[in-house]
């Protein structure tokens, strides 16, 4: 009796693992749905395309886009959790929707750790601490000691709540130990016109949008927010050499599933992934949009989405950031 039930369970689990095998080999054999979950033609959608691009290529299947902005990424996310678990329909998850978001808002239209499946990482994105060029500031050592100096006085903005230039100067207020004033922006456009009309002091931007200031003499830029100096803006000093021992703001965006996708369609997306980022091509694209390809396992993402949901938790509980609706 007890051989009998072994054998039943072991066909069983053959079985399965033969069914997950083929599903595997023959995916993709259909167009895949790419959900990025902001407005078309901002960083995650030229980015998304430019790697969906490159796999398309390289499987011979067709990958289409799907912009569905709204609500910080909420919607687009949604979609994804709610999605057939077959691996056709997935979508780009960030720092934002897959970490801060968890501690931002209320209540989410779904469970990160229960309805998505981390498929990979793909690239990060840093950001630049910029100042207005006839600035003082000529130093983040600079900036702080003027912080400290006029507590309350200065500000800076961001192109929203919750947006890695609003948490990278939480961080930097919890770190040099500042009292400043955040003013939130609808858009990035609006805070570097602020900057540059003298209505604030300082500014988190991303390094494409900082560059093409810098290089024009618009802006000086005095530090970045990543922990080794970046190919984009080799002069300019990390954070955490200019004083700020381990600061870090990385603006990561990767690839997430509906939760049940299968393990073997997970991992054969992965691949293609990480050999799609090592395309010649794309490396020099993700370079000139100030973006560094990252590499990993699923686990891997798993484990970067676990520790930026905590870091960034303490940061939002710490600064007092009064949750969203």
């Amino acid at each position: 009796m007890q051989r009998s039930v072994f054998r039943t369970l072991a066909a069983l689990a053959l079985g399965t693992t033969l069914a997950g095998n083929a599903l595997a080999a023959a995916y993709p054999d259909k167009p895949i749905t790419f959900i990025v979950p902001s407005a078309a033609g901002g960083s995650p959608d030229v980015l998304s395309r430019l790697i969906t691009t490159q796999l398309s290529r390289d499987t011979g299947a067709t990958l289409v886009v799907e912009n569905r902005p709204g609500a910080a990424g909420n919607i687009g996310i949604a979609l994804v959790k709610r999605a057939a678990a077959d691996g056709y329909t997935v979508g780009y998850g960030n720092i934002n929707t897959l970490a801060v978001n968890r501690s931002l808002f209320k209540r989410l239209p779904y469970d990160v750790d229960k309805d998505l499946t981390p498929v990979a990482h793909m690239f990060d994105l840093y950001n630049a601490l910029i100042v207005p060029a006839d600035s003082p500031v000529k130093s983040v050592q600079d900036l702080i000691d003027r912080a400290r100096k006029e507590p309350g006085r200065l500000s800076y903005g961001a192109s929203g709540v919750g947006t890695t230039g609003h948490m990278g100067g939480e961080l930097f207020k919890s770190m040099a130990k500042v009292d400043v004033m955040f003013i939130p922006y609808n858009g990035g456009p609006a805070a570097i016109q602020d900057l540059l009309g003298g209505r604030l002091d300082y500014l988190f931007v991303n390094t494409s949008e900082a560059a093409p200031l810098v290089k024009s003499g618009k802006v000086r830029a005095i530090g970045v927010s990543s922990l080794k100096r970046l190919a984009l803006m080799p002069d300019v000093p990390t954070l955490d050499e200019a004083g700020l021992k381990g600061y870090e703001t990385v603006a990561w965006g990767g690839v997430v599933a509906p939760k049940g996708t299968p393990p073997d369609v997970v991992a054969k997306l992965n691949a293609d992934i990480q050999k799609a980022l090592q395309a010649p091509e794309v490396r020099t694209g993700l370079e000139t949009l100030g973006a560094v390809p990252a590499t990993g396992s699923p686990e891997e993402f798993k484990q970067l989405i676990d520790r930026e949901t905590a870091k960034w938790q303490q940061i939002i509980e710490t600064a007092g950031i009064e949750k969203l609706d």
